[in-house]
């Protein structure tokens, strides 16, 4: 996965500003890449992963050895839908091919917001999503797959409201129509 969403991770990241010193936690961080490429924007900053899985988090571990033994980056097992840190914690949080999987969408978006500093930013990127060129290869195997794999595709449309009902402030959706390609960007204004 680590090498199937890079150039996705970074056109994502190319829509958020991340400054040396930012404090960051990658929800459902996986093999752990995008925490590699973060600490390498935020170079003097504090990077955190969290995913649900065990097997995901050791390897994040992994990938990321030298930064963890640095003490920069920590890698934790836990869930979305409760995150182990106190308020304001982040300047930027990201989910890289996660969202759609989140148990509780629109509580998680809230409890995300939660975690942000006043001006902080969550970008959630993704190689699917609704009314994108490729739906219909999901859709090759029937909405039955969505279902079984738990997952919840929006459009750009509803992901719009999504990060607006949640609370999210400056919220922009940008499409890469060709590949299929979605980012949302939102921010917490306090």
């Amino acid at each position: 996965m680590n090498a199937r969403h890079a150039r996705s991770t970074d056109w994502g990241l190319s829509h958020v500003s991340i400054r040396p010193g930012d404090t960051i936690l990658d929800v459902g961080c996986g093999g752990g890449r995008t925490i590699h490429k973060l600490a390498g924007l935020a170079t003097e900053g504090r990077l955190h992963g969290l995913d649900h899985s065990e097997e995901s988090v050791a390897a994040s571990r992994r990938t990321n050895a030298r930064l963890v033994r640095e003490g920069r980056v920590e890698i934790g097992e836990g869930s979305v839908s409760r995150l182990p840190y106190p308020d304001g914690t982040f300047d930027l949080v990201t989910g890289v091919e996660t969202h759609f999987f989140w148990p509780d969408l629109p509580a998680d978006m809230r409890e995300v917001l939660r975690v942000l500093k006043p001006g902080g930013t969550l970008l959630l990127v993704a190689e699917i999503y609704r009314g994108g060129s490729h739906e219909s290869r999901i859709r090759r195997f029937g909405d039955r797959l969505t279902e079984i794999a738990g997952m919840t595709l929006l459009s750009v449309e509803e992901h719009r409201d999504l990060f607006s009902r949640a609370g999210y402030s400056r919220v922009q959706v940008f499409e890469e129509p060709a590949k299929g390609w979605i980012c949302g960007v939102g921010t917490r204004t306090s």
